[in-house]
């Protein structure tokens, strides 16, 4: 790779050693399996709960599926996430973090103005300096929380859409995004309290 700086070499080789992780299990995407899975979270949504559209269900299930793949077109999706996150922080790529797909899946879901149903933001914080935070949309009864809805993670398998009840996704210990960015904001707040206080 002569024509690639050391440093963006270094960071898609980082990438690369972490394919194995995010390359397992990948779903199958053909359109006959997405036709099939799309049907199967319809059904998921109607176990929600009573009072659901049996239309809207439907709609948010197509729209979750063809949405995904239209934004993995939009994105310019070849890489697997950890690759392709790593060319959207370098400017090669311009879109395809996960709160890209949040973001766009959550607006797309909302334009629907569905009235049985309800969309919600998540992430999952890191914990630990070996993961970094991830973003989701949920979808759920219109009135429940998110922890009483399902996961919409196109991000996951790189423009394959994962779904799951948030309380069944144990990959993420997922948690309301108003209360991970509040969060965050308090910390930042402290530690610049602090810094300020030892440069007096």
């Amino acid at each position: 790779m002569p024509d690639i700086p050391p440093i963006t070499r270094r960071a898609l080789l980082a990438g690369l050693v972490l394919l194995p992780a995010c390359a397992a299990d990948i779903p199958d995407n053909s359109l006959p399996a997405q036709r099939a899975q799309a049907a199967a979270l319809t059904d998921e949504i109607l176990a929600l709960g009573p009072g659901i559209d049996p239309a809207e269900a439907a709609r948010a299930a197509d729209l979750a599926y063809s949405y995904t793949a239209q934004l993995a077109r939009q994105y310019e999706i070849v890489d697997p996430p950890l690759v392709h996150n790593t060319k959207v922080n370098m400017g090669i790529k311009s879109r395809g973090l996960c709160w890209h797909w949040a973001e766009d899946m959550e607006r797309r879901l909302k334009a629907e103005g569905f009235q049985t149903l309800a969309m919600h933001r998540a992430i999952a914080s890191a914990d630990n300096p070996f993961r970094i935070d991830h973003s989701t949309a949920i979808v759920s009864r219109a009135g429940d929380g998110m922890y009483d809805g399902i996961v919409l993670d196109p991000w996951r398998y790189g423009g394959v859409l994962h779904w799951d009840r948030t309380i069944e996704d144990i990959r993420y210990d997922w948690q309301p995004r108003t209360e991970v960015l509040e969060m965050k904001a308090r910390a930042r707040a402290a530690r610049n309290a602090r810094a300020t206080r030892l440069q007096r």
